[in-house]
């Protein structure tokens, strides 16, 4: 009997890729319903991203007051050092993003990268989680420095190489039939990867501080391999679409991709600094919670357990923003996505205006409320609405067919190229003591300076673009 055309994997006319096997479908069947392997994308997500931010969460933390040698002497970094260190991670796993996105779109196709490097990502876990073995059991050369550079290194390269594949699988999931239920995902998706956040930042900072590095970083490895066996039960679900090979070196240089990447990737460059300011969540807010008043009520919060409030907000946003927000400013103009992106920039800036006015209020010897800082965090997430999101869905819509993943990673190197930035002002600002010289204060209006310059660039930028919108065929 015949492959019905929907299951069929055909290679592409002079391709060097490896098709999905048959018994996979690889284009959306016509349906004006929600494609059934969603869910299974979702919950990876969720648990993928417990993983990362729960890891990440207490990164800076245990960078300054729990990195132990072998002998029991500290082998803690300075802030600024580990400001530097915890921005270089972060700029890794989005820069992998590139390389990823390549072995999927011209060799293995986004469902078997996925897997592969899923599995590298779960070793990561597991060297960090060594970390808090003794001495006797690890050996004298085994300093734990050693397994957190390893870690991290895998978590870049699983982590990063696995976002520009899931996002784009995501869409790949959808036709003409069923586009309009595309920016419904893309919201699910984006509160899929908050209830992991928000779960992590609460419970991960609370494993270090009773239970030890080892469980700290163990538990979030154990969910990633959790991830990892839900999308592969979800695989007789997916639509898998076939590695492009050489159709994809086609596509992306021939007039259409070159078009398509000439418009974007100057967007990406102003989206870059938001990235820059957003990620410091991870770094420099905590460091400013430590000399702020952290009590509400009875309970006094640990400062890596404030962020909790930057994925909590994010669920209460996703929703109020799609339903009353942006239709409300639709009435008044029309709320392009690059109009999102805009004010994003600007909400942005005046986060940082808040976060520098808190840090004038410390520097004064003064002992500000957190509610201060949760000021902050609602600006600083309401932009992350306008411009993370609206960038997610605007990335897979503008690209061709063949050049998805590769799309997608573009935009996460904006992310890679925001902590870059940040790297390199501590970097450069570095005394002989691994102290940066701009202090205080003027570290957060250096960069709310950064922001609001770029959103008024980006202007300009946003009403020059000229795109059109793509989406995958679906079968017959």
């Amino acid at each position: 009997m015949a492959t019905p055309p929907s299951e069929m994997s055909p290679v592409e006319d002079g391709a060097t890729a490896s098709p999905p096997p048959r018994r996979f479908l690889t284009a959306p069947s016509p349906s004006s319903r929600m494609p059934s392997g969603i869910p299974f994308i979702v919950g990876n997500e969720a648990a993928e991203r417990f993983s990362f931010y729960g890891m990440k969460s207490i990164l800076f933390v245990f960078m300054t007051g729990h990195l132990f040698s072998s002998t029991g002497a500290d082998d803690f970094l300075t802030k600024t050092e580990a400001t530097q260190w915890q921005a270089l991670f972060v700029a890794s796993a989005y820069f992998f993003p590139v390389l990823g996105a390549l072995a999927s779109d011209i060799f293995l196709g986004k469902y078997r990268t996925i897997l592969m490097l899923s599995m590298v990502y779960c070793v990561g876990h597991l060297s960090l989680a060594l970390m808090d073995l003794p001495a006797a059991v690890l050996g004298a050369t085994c300093e734990p420095r050693t397994f957190l550079i390893i870690g991290l290194c895998l978590i870049a390269v699983g982590s990063g190489g696995i976002k520009p594949c899931v996002s784009a699988h995501v869409g790949d999931q959808f036709g003409e039939s069923n586009q309009h239920l595309l920016s419904k995902v893309f919201g699910w998706f984006y509160v899929s990867i908050n209830v992991g956040a928000a779960a992590s930042h609460f419970a991960t900072p609370l494993l270090l501080e009773h239970a030890g590095p080892g469980w700290a970083f163990g538990v979030p490895g154990i969910l990633m391999g959790l991830a990892t066996l839900v999308f592969w039960m979800g695989r007789h679900r997916f639509v898998h679409i076939p590695a492009g090979g050489r159709e994809f070196l086609r596509e992306t240089f021939d007039s259409t991709g070159i078009r398509a990447l000439a418009g974007l990737v100057p967007i990406y460059v102003f989206v870059a600094v938001f990235w820059s300011l957003f990620d410091q969540g991870g770094s420099k807010w905590v460091e400013q919670a430590q000399h702020m008043d952290l009590t509400i009520g009875t309970v006094e919060f640990l400062p890596s357990q404030v962020g909790l409030v930057n994925p909590i907000l994010i669920l209460v946003y996703v929703p109020l923003f799609n339903y009353l927000i942006y239709p409300a400013i639709n009435r008044i103009f029309k709320l392009t996505p690059l109009r999102k992106v805009s004010i994003g920039l600007f909400v942005a800036a005046a986060a940082y205006a808040v976060s520098s006015g808190i840090q004038e209020w410390i520097d004064a010897g003064q002992t500000p409320h957190i509610s201060w800082q949760f000021l902050a965090y609602m600006l600083i997430t309401a932009a992350e609405v306008m411009v993370s999101i609206t960038c997610l869905e605007f990335s897979y819509t503008q690209s061709p067919p063949k050049m998805k993943s590769f799309v997608m990673a573009l935009y996460l190197l904006s992310v890679s190229a925001g902590n870059v930035f940040t790297a390199l002002v501590n970097l450069l600002t570095m005394d002989e003591n691994g102290n940066s010289t701009l202090q205080g204060a003027s570290y957060y209006w250096f960069f709310t300076t950064a922001m609001a310059i770029a959103a008024v660039l980006f202007i300009g930028v946003a009403k020059m673009y000229r795109g059109r919108t793509y989406l995958q065929e679906e079968a017959p």
